[in-house]
C-alpha cells in the first residue's frame, strides 16, 4: 500500500508546483501589462511639448525628424567582484531595485593578466531600460535622485560622444531612494548612458534638455 501512495503524493506535489508556477507568471505578465498601459508622465509631456518645441528649435519641419530618447543603459563596473563574489550579487539587487528590471551580468571579453582577469568573468551588472521603464526611470533620475546630490550644481553638457548619446557618470548609488544606505556594505558608482535618435551632440543637448536634465551653463 506504501509503494501505491507515492506516486499519489508525487503527483499531488507536482501539480501544486505547476500551478504555483502559473501563479508567478501570472503576476508577472499583470506587473508587464499594467506598466505598458500605464503612459510615462515624462514620455506623454515630450509628446505634446517636446516634439513641437524641437521642430521650431531646430528648424525641422516633420515631427518624424525630431530626435527621440532610444535606450537608456545603466551598468555599475566592480573590479572587487573577483575577489568577492557578494559584492556582485548586491550589485544586481541594487540595479534591479533603482532600474524596475532584472539587471544582466557582465563578463571580461578577454584574459588581462596584469589584472589577475580571465575571460568570461564576471566584471560587472547592466540594464537596458527601453520604452515606459525607460522613461520614468529618467523622470525618477532627474527629479528626484540627482537633486540628493551633495551640492549639486548640474551635470556636465560636454559628455557626449560626438553622434548624439551621452553618458552621466554617478558617484553614489545612495542618490536613489530605493537604496537603504543602512543595508549596504560599499558605496558604489555608475554610468548611465542615453542612446538617441540624434543626429549630432547639438541636437542630443537640445533633447535631453527637454526632458528636463539640468546642464551646467
Amino acid at each position: 500500500m506504501a509503494d501505491e501512495k507515492k506516486p499519489d503524493q508525487k503527483e499531488k506535489k507536482a501539480k501544486r508546483g505547476k500551478k504555483e508556477e502559473a501563479k508567478k507568471v501570472g503576476f508577472a505578465a499583470n506587473i508587464e501589462e499594467g506598466l505598458e498601459s500605464k503612459p510615462a508622465r515624462m514620455k506623454e509631456r515630450f509628446r505634446k511639448e517636446g516634439v513641437p518645441a524641437l521642430m521650431k528649435e531646430l528648424g525641422l519641419k516633420n515631427p518624424m525628424e525630431v530626435p527621440r530618447l532610444q535606450k537608456i543603459v545603466v551598468n555599475m563596473g566592480l573590479g572587487e567582484a573577483l575577489a568577492n563574489n557578494k559584492i556582485l550579487e548586491s550589485a544586481v539587487d541594487q540595479l534591479a531595485a533603482i532600474t524596475g528590471q532584472k539587471p544582466i551580468v557582465t563578463r571580461a571579453r578577454k584574459s588581462i593578466a596584469n589584472f589577475k582577469l580571465r575571460q568570461g568573468q564576471a566584471i560587472g551588472a547592466a540594464v537596458t531600460l527601453r520604452g515606459t521603464r525607460m522613461y520614468e526611470f529618467m523622470d525618477r533620475l532627474i527629479t528626484v535622485a540627482l537633486p540628493r546630490v551633495r551640492d549639486f550644481k548640474g551635470v556636465s553638457p560636454k559628455a557626449f560622444d560626438g553622434k548624439g548619446n551621452y553618458t552621466l557618470g554617478v558617484r553614489e548609488q545612495i542618490i536613489f531612494p530605493e537604496i537603504n544606505y543602512d543595508q549596504i556594505e560599499k558605496v558604489k558608482g555608475l554610468n548611465i548612458s542615453f542612446v538617441t535618435t540624434a543626429a549630432n551632440d547639438e541636437q542630443g543637448l537640445a533633447l535631453l534638455r527637454h526632458f528636463g536634465m539640468p546642464f551646467r551653463q
